[in-house]
């Protein structure tokens, strides 16, 4: 049986995030594993670090391959990363997820295609977000 190698990477930039969401692991590791979850990921584990004095990350292995967060709150900036191999995954649910739930002043996001042959990388994408 051969295997399809194509995937898809979304890294994302958020600013302007809360500081005490940003610095609180066990936190961050829920909504990440809901963020898996809402893609229709398979979580294998879990590790999440607070990091002191202040400062988290998240790493969510998936079946798929893998979600992860690395905060600084005291500049309000997490670096999200989703990989996803296969169709049937898409990492874009697991962003919008976490970027909902975040709620950022602004993010900017790229998307890249994997295992085609080259590195394609699709359009960036920049969002202003007005908090309500």
């Amino acid at each position: 049986m051969e295997y399809s190698t194509f995937g898809r990477h979304v890294a994302v930039d958020t600013w302007g995030v809360d500081f005490e969401v940003l610095n609180n692991a066990d936190l961050l590791q829920a909504h990440m594993v809901e963020a898996a979850e809402a893609c229709g990921a398979t979580v294998m584990s879990v590790q999440a670090r607070q990091f002191e004095p202040q400062g988290a990350t998240v790493l969510v292995l998936l079946s798929e391959s893998h979600l992860s967060i690395h905060t600084y709150p005291e500049r309000g900036f997490a670096a999200i990363d989703c990989y996803t191999c296969g169709e049937t995954v898409d990492p874009q649910l697991a962003i919008d997820y976490l970027v909902t739930v975040l709620q950022p002043e602004k993010y900017f996001a790229k998307k890249l295609i994997r295992g085609l042959g080259e590195l394609e990388v699709v359009t960036p994408v920049v969002n202003q977000v007005e908090l309500v």
